[in-house]
């Protein structure tokens, strides 16, 4: 079976709803989420480690760089992570339920292939 590699895009908004909702809620309940959640994105990483080719991470902040020079922006990539799947179809499954947004405040997904370098 052949495999082709596949980035995924965490997505959340610092200022929507899940967000405003997450900061709301009492400290100790947030960190007792935190905790939950850490433990399964851990079990997440475990389950599906042999299809990890990059752990990937947080995002920090953004500039953006084109012809007219450099800017700070906000988007609301926040992490990635690189996987490979037999199908673009079979990579977003490997997300479905992940705690980016079942138990975190994140929003979405985006599973893309990344796709070989033309001419090459």
């Amino acid at each position: 079976m052949s495999t082709n590699t596949f980035l995924a895009v965490y997505l959340g908004s610092k200022n929507g709803a899940r967000m405003e909702a997450w900061n709301k809620m009492p400290e100790a309940e947030r960190r007792a989420k935190e905790q939950q959640g850490m433990a399964a994105w851990g079990a997440w990483v475990e389950k599906h480690h042999d299809v990890i080719v990059e752990m990937g991470g947080p995002l920090g902040k953004t500039k953006k760089v084109d012809a007219n020079g450099g800017a700070d922006i906000t988007n609301t990539m926040t992490g990635f992570t690189v996987v490979r799947a037999a199908s673009h179809e079979a990579a977003a499954k490997l997300f479905e339920n992940h705690p980016h947004f079942a138990i975190f405040p994140g929003e979405a997904v985006e599973i893309m292939p990344v796709l070989p370098i033309p001419g090459r």
